[in-house]
């Protein structure tokens, strides 16, 4: 860290693991639900309810763009083409060869390149820059979407009952309480009705985009790229700005990728060629069709598409949706934050687990910081029209992140010619940088907002990163070896073993837990058996069982004392007393974990007036530490087994 507080990031991997400690989960270990169908419930709600905004928000952006039928015909051919090739070609078929052990996802990602050797620490330091701020549009994406879904739904009774069009805020805002509210029980049971219901509205999307194509069947003219292109020339500078509006279709691209982990690569490809691509592609081309029937109807052409009597009906089903959309981005989030907790961008979180099918978890800071983020975008923006107008800046800043960052994949881990890296890396970038230039506009009428919490969070990620690592090297100098600390038990006549087993956490292997010291020098005391363990962070989703412990007895296998690394995957649980009962013939001495004693250390930060990092970088780094959830939960402790002992680190 330099003086005037530059962020400084590590590029280092937790650590590089052997791809024989990593275990590839396929869906089968997730349970039977992984296929198709239950992926149509939590992959696709994002990019399956945009349909209800996208083909509006285009025509909206701008009164020169008026529904004329080259207009229509070029908006349905560059939504089309975005669809195909952000999301079928980019994502679908070349993204998402790029797991991490079955894992994807923007951290899967970022872990992949971690452990990319390059000869400039300057082009890692980059790249590792770029993931954690693409994790962080993530988080601002995840703020829009359930306010954006739900709004559009609600606005439905706009065009079925004009009458209470009053009444589509307070809803709005009462159903998106409710969603997040019942966060916290979880979403096994709603989960398997999910999928059904979401191929009902692909289904509904699908026919009732069929029955106006079979009207006006010329609309099928409209997939040629040439109107398109046309489109764009003619309009020029109003036409690059619908650009920002035509990658609403392509919303939701991101999380094919980050599910991919709890479905499976497989069946997530079927569900989208088979099923959602054409169900989308049907009903954008159904939209358009009813536009150039009537005008009138670009002001809702979702709605409009059916009958007067299914329109309620209809604003129902698309708010259970929305609904559904909104649950998956929710899930997303929880899910970025416990892979950035086990890859060391954030401290340890409250996180529950809500269905073990799945691999859903709940962090409660998380559910109610969106909660609370969402409720002011739709109290403060009040339509789906304007909140429009903040979404898009998250969404392709992201796509073009994953760009840059499978280039280097392609490069440097797959081998692959270099002209076919940068080709397809300059082909893709051009399209995202695109997308993302025809949004800059919106900076100034709401896309402020999730640029704006992606700084924060992306100052939160590397200042947490940056003084984890500080406090480390400081505690290391208080801590001291471990082996020396055996040699001096052993050596001393006072030290007085107490008939009990003591587990002590170490920060780093080869050092000493504070609290194992602190007995020592204060107590003259050391447990008859102790237990020190310390945690590897490996750069893979999990790890087998049978590599999960490493055991070391430290030069001495008759004085009680032994040493096991605890090796995880960032999608890994970490429970200790789970471990230590699975492990018990392997470690020395007579533990008995009914007569156990936890030592953790928790550490208190002194600010102090050094450059190793801005001083108000220190601050917040103490800020978040005394907020973070203790370790006690994080390793699942028995709380009347365990005894927290404190320890000044100066910052």
């Amino acid at each position: 860290m330099s003086p005037g507080g530059a962020p400084e990031i590590s590029t280092e991997a937790p650590r590089r693991a052997d791809e024989e400690l990593g275990e590839p989960r396929s869906p089968s270990h997730r349970g039977r639900i992984a296929i198709p169908l239950a992926a149509l419930g939590v992959v696709f709600g994002d990019i399956g309810t945009s349909p209800l905004y996208a083909m509006h928000t285009v025509f909206a952006i701008d009164r020169q763009l008026r529904p004329t039928e080259g207009a229509v015909y070029g908006v349905i051919s560059l939504v089309f083409w975005a669809i195909t090739l952000v999301v079928t070609i980019k994502y679908v078929t070349l993204i998402m060869r790029a797991d991490n052990q079955g894992e994807g996802g923007i951290m899967a990602l970022i872990a992949l390149v971690r452990g990319i050797r390059v000869t400039r620490r300057s082009t890692k330091l980059l790249l590792v820059s770029l993931g954690i701020f693409g994790a962080a549009l993530f988080y601002g994406d995840g703020m829009i979407t359930p306010a954006i879904s739900v709004l559009s739904a609600v606005e439905g009774l706009e065009v079925a009952a004009p009458d209470v069009d009053s009444l589509v805020v307070p809803i709005t805002l009462t159903i998106l309480t409710v969603l997040f509210a019942v966060q916290r029980y979880g979403t096994g049971i709603v989960g398997r009705a999910f999928g059904p219901v979401m191929a009902l509205w692909f289904g509904i999307l699908a026919g009732s985009g069929l029955v106006h194509v079979a009207e006006e069947p010329g609309i099928l003219r409209a997939l040629s790229p040439h109107y398109g292109a046309v489109f764009l020339f003619e309009h020029g500078w109003v036409g690059f700005l619908a650009l920002g509006a035509v990658v609403l279709a392509i919303t939701g691209a991101e999380a094919l990728y980050a599910d991919m982990g709890h479905f499976g690569r497989d069946a997530i490809r079927r569900a989208w060629l088979f099923v959602v691509f054409p169900a989308l592609t049907l009903n954008y081309m159904g939209q358009g069709t009813l536009i150039l029937g009537d005008r009138g109807a670009v002001d809702n052409p979702f709605f409009l598409l059916f009958g007067d009597w299914l329109q309620m009906p209809m604003v129902v089903v698309a708010t259970v949706a929305a609904i559904i959309a909104s649950q998956a981005v929710i899930s997303g989030a929880f899910s970025v934050t416990r892979q950035a907790v086990q890859l060391g961008f954030l401290p340890q979180l409250t996180v529950l687990h809500t269905s073990h099918e799945i691999g859903q978890v709940y962090v409660p800071v998380v559910n109610w910081a969106l909660f609370t983020a969402v409720a002011a975008l739709v109290l403060g923006f009040g339509s789906s029209d304007h909140l429009a107008s903040a979404y898009g800046i998250a969404v392709t800043g992201t796509l073009a992140i994953d760009t840059l960052l499978f280039f280097f994949v392609v490069r440097r881990l797959w081998h692959k010619p270099m002209w076919l890296a940068v080709a397809g890396c300059a082909f893709f970038l051009t399209i995202d940088l695109a997308f993302f230039g025809a949004n800059l506009p919106k900076v100034l009428h709401g896309g402020w907002f999730p640029l704006v919490i992606a700084a924060i969070i992306f100052v939160v990620l590397v200042t947490w990163q940056n003084g984890q690592a500080i406090v480390m090297k400081r505690r290391r100098e208080l801590e001291g070896p471990l082996r020396r600390f055996v040699e001096e038990v052993r050596g001393r006549d006072d030290v007085i073993r107490a008939p009990r087993t003591g587990v002590f956490f170490a920060a780093y292997a080869e050092n000493t837990p504070l609290a194992l010291r602190a007995n020592l020098e204060h107590n003259h005391t050391v447990h008859e058996t102790v237990v020190v363990v310390s945690l590897q962070p490996l750069n893979v989703p999990y790890v087998r069982p049978d590599k999960r412990l490493k055991l070391d007895a430290l030069g001495y296998e008759d004085d009680g004392i032994c040493h096991i690394t605890v090796r995880y995957g960032f999608q890994d649980d970490i429970d200790i007393p789970a471990l230590l009962r699975d492990s018990l013939a392997q470690l020395e001495g007579n533990v008995d974990l009914e007569r156990v004693s936890y030592f953790v250390s928790r550490a208190t930060i002194v600010v102090t007036d050094d450059h190793s990092m801005a001083r108000w970088r220190k601050k917040l780094f103490a800020t978040i530490a005394r907020n973070a959830a203790t370790p006690v939960g994080y390793f699942k402790l028995p709380d009347e087994h365990t005894v927290v002992m404190g320890a000044h680190i100066e910052l």
